[in-house]
């Protein structure tokens, strides 16, 4: 439930004995899907859960995962990923010649097909598999695959999506998100690394493999494109990740932002909730001005970016946010939001922020424009749908009805972080670390 913000559309978990395995799947959020009755059915050695978030394809249960898939022993393979494939198409074909049937154009649906593709019919095992898949298999995928003998975590080579481990007592966890095993009081918490295999048996002994050689190290290293998307708005900010605290990243953003405006007076300064948050703090701390609440967001709709349709993000939007009673009434305000996509949720609030009163309000971007889409696991899926790519930013302005409006500068962004050659800033730039090959799949 801690990483309810990677997802909202359907989830589903599996688990194993050492049998075949038993797996859970419901549309919606994981609170009303797994209540303890249920969860007390699924016991076992290890168990895989997963929280969906709709890129590309449709929502519900058959787009839900763990994939189960089943053979003539039963459903003994389970998978998980986070992320999308760039050459769907290319791959399941080729499966597909070889006999291998699909239910779905699920990325996970792929990864474990391959799999177990591989390791049944070509006798390989399965580490074998995975490294084969790392070569073949071009994107982003965190992965979680569960046997009835052994539960294996993988990340492909670029590291797009986080993936973390740590130890519970003597049991292994593995969660996209640190903040989802902090709450496990998770012991020895690192990342998995791009192109590392981990293999947990069920006597939580576990051990590491690599698709590169070692002595590729450093040549590893320069190939990591964490995508920076994670650090501005996608992840919680009391995640680490890509040698980051989440937090620190979007203070600095805040203060990179800040000093753009020494010309522009403002009374308050105001974040769009909650992942905002700390990119207003940075600001407003840097530029001395008060930092207030004065949009309350409600906590029981989910995230309107990730919502499946725009009907469905322009309700949530209505919901989700209310402005403080004649708090805005004769005051300039800074207003701080982490991004614009398709710009239709900025727009209502800027004109809701108005109609409270507000004289000015001054929209600050902590990030670059969104110009290109996104093929790694963000829903950005064609160009038309990004303001950035059809008005300049003068239009922009005047769309959104804004008195002015500042994007973070790529530069800038960059400086925010440690090891800026290791991220991904394809969004921004439309330098795509991987060509697509045909149309990709859906994403998990």
């Amino acid at each position: 439930k801690s990483k309810q913000h990677r997802g909202q559309d359907s989830c589903g978990i599996a688990s194993t004995k050492g049998q075949n395995l038993r797996v859970q799947k419901a549309n919606g959020l994981e609170k009303e899907a797994f209540h303890e009755d249920i969860l007390e059915k699924m016991p076992g050695f290890a168990s895989i859960g997963h929280s969906r978030y709709p890129t590309r394809g449709t929502s519900g249960i058959s787009m839900t995962q763990p994939y189960i898939i089943e053979t003539l022993s039963g459903p003994i393979y389970a998978i998980a990923s986070n992320g999308d494939i760039v050459n769907y198409d290319e791959v399941a074909d080729e499966l597909r010649i070889k006999g291998v049937h699909f239910s779905s154009k699920n990325d996970g649906e792929l990864l474990g097909r391959f799999i177990v593709y591989y390791h049944e019919r070509e006798n390989m095992k399965i580490t074998d598999a995975i490294k084969l898949l790392m070569s073949r298999i071009k994107g982003a995928y965190s992965a979680v695959f569960l046997t009835r003998e052994n539960l294996y975590a993988f990340r492909d080579i670029h590291g797009f999506r986080p993936m973390m481990i740590g130890n519970y007592g003597r049991d292994v966890a593995i969660a996209s998100e640190s903040c989802a095993l902090d709450i496990l009081r998770v012991e020895n918490l690192r990342e998995v690394k791009p192109g590392e295999i981990i293999v947990v048996t069920p006597n939580n002994e576990f051990y590491l493999d690599y698709f590169n050689d070692p002595l590729l190290a450093d040549q590893r290293r320069r190939s990591y494109k964490h995508c920076i998307f994670e650090l501005v708005y996608f992840a919680r900010p009391d995640s680490a990740q890509f040698n980051e605290y989440v937090y620190d990243v979007r203070n600095k953003i805040g203060a990179k932002l800040a000093s753009y405006d020494s010309d522009i007076p403002a009374d308050v300064i105001i974040p769009v909730p909650d992942s905002a948050n700390f990119i207003a703090q940075g600001y407003a701390r840097e530029r001395n001005i008060p930092y207030e609440m004065g949009l309350i967001r409600n906590h029981y709709v989910g995230r309107t970016f990730i919502k499946p349709d725009q009907s469905a993000r322009d309700e949530s939007v209505r919901q989700k946010f209310n402005p403080l009673k004649d708090f805005f009434r004769g005051k300039r305000i800074v207003l701080i939001d982490d991004s614009i996509v398709r710009g239709t949720t900025i727009r209502k609030l800027v004109r809701m922020i108005k109609g409270a009163g507000a004289t000015e309000v001054h929209l600050r971007i902590g990030s670059p424009p969104v110009t290109y889409s996104c093929y790694y696991g963000i829903d950005t899926p064609t160009r038309g749908e990004l303001i950035a790519n059809r008005m300049t930013i003068p239009e922009i302005e005047e769309y959104l009805c804004a008195d002015s409006l500042k994007y973070l500068h790529e530069q800038d962004l960059r400086d925010c972080v440690k090891e800026s050659d290791n991220f991904c800033y394809a969004c921004f730039n439309g330098k795509y670390p991987i060509e697509r090959s045909g149309d990709s799949g859906t994403s998990c």
